[in-house]
């Protein structure tokens, strides 16, 4: 049996060895996941266009955004993939840092750097990387609680 681990980086190995004393083995593209309740990911397990296997910590984390059943993650330095799915990603992140702002993309509170009203209830975000993102009408008044607007 093989199972993705999605827990803090202090409880790492300690579940390990018990999974693997179990006869369990610890894969990235288990089809069962393994998750801690009321605790966020410090780091993303995530793959580059190479099929390259990376751990990266949510704090370069720019952005997300999902193009029907592909995950996109945007850091600073690079864009990676997951094979997770947006609401299971957003479940995962520390809801005081990301914030879901369209049906497709989540973003990072601190990388925001510019806000500008739009028409019909909407707003444009420049993003510390340039990037122009949407907040739609759905998530309009959900965002301006979220930053106090």
């Amino acid at each position: 049996m093989k199972v993705k681990l999605l827990i803090s980086e202090n409880r790492i190995a300690e579940i390990t060895g018990k999974l693997a004393a179990l006869g369990i083995e610890i894969d990235d593209d288990a089809d069962l996941v393994l998750m801690e309740r009321n605790k966020f990911i410090s780091h993303l397990p995530v793959k580059d266009d190479k099929g390259e296997r990376y751990n990266i910590p949510v704090e370069n984390i720019v952005y997300l955004e999902s193009y029907s059943h592909n995950v996109e993650i945007h850091t600073t330095d690079a864009c990676y993939k997951s094979s997770e799915r947006l609401y299971q990603l957003y479940s995962m992140l520390d809801p005081q840092k990301f914030l879901r702002i369209s049906n497709s993309v989540i973003i990072s509170r601190y990388h925001v750097k510019k806000i500008k009203p739009a028409l019909s209830m909407k707003f444009v975000l420049t993003l510390s990387d340039g990037t122009l993102v949407d907040v739609t009408r759905s998530y309009y008044n959900i965002f301006k609680e979220f930053f106090n607007i």
